[in-house]
């Protein structure tokens, strides 16, 4: 049982509802990658911050966009995404995908 008001959105709710954004050059999705740094939900709006996995990746615009769309479909409020600065590495990705591409 949860304290969250019936029909609350989470950020775990959030991050699943993020699994469709999928990087086309890669082929996986911007959770399993690890590219959603921080997530502010509130009342009124929503924040996202959300890296590329490499700096000039071209794609970002499409990416970018398509996470907030996404996010602002789910929370059904307002929804603002900030490309963070911080430099991707495949320790960020969630545990055991890195296995399928034989990283570790």
């Amino acid at each position: 049982m949860t304290d969250q008001p019936v029909g609350e959105k989470t950020e775990e709710g959030l991050r699943e509802a993020l699994r469709v954004v999928v990087d086309p050059e890669i082929g996986m999705n911007v959770v399993e990658l690890g590219l959603i740094r921080f997530v502010e939900i509130e009342p009124e709006r929503a924040h996202i911050n959300m890296i590329m996995t490499t700096p000039f990746c071209p794609y970002a615009p499409q990416l970018l966009e398509q996470t907030r769309r996404r996010a602002q479909e789910y929370l059904a409020r307002p929804t603002t995404i900030e490309m963070g600065m911080e430099m991707w590495d495949p320790t960020m990705m969630e545990e055991g995908v890195a296995d399928d591409w034989g990283l570790f």
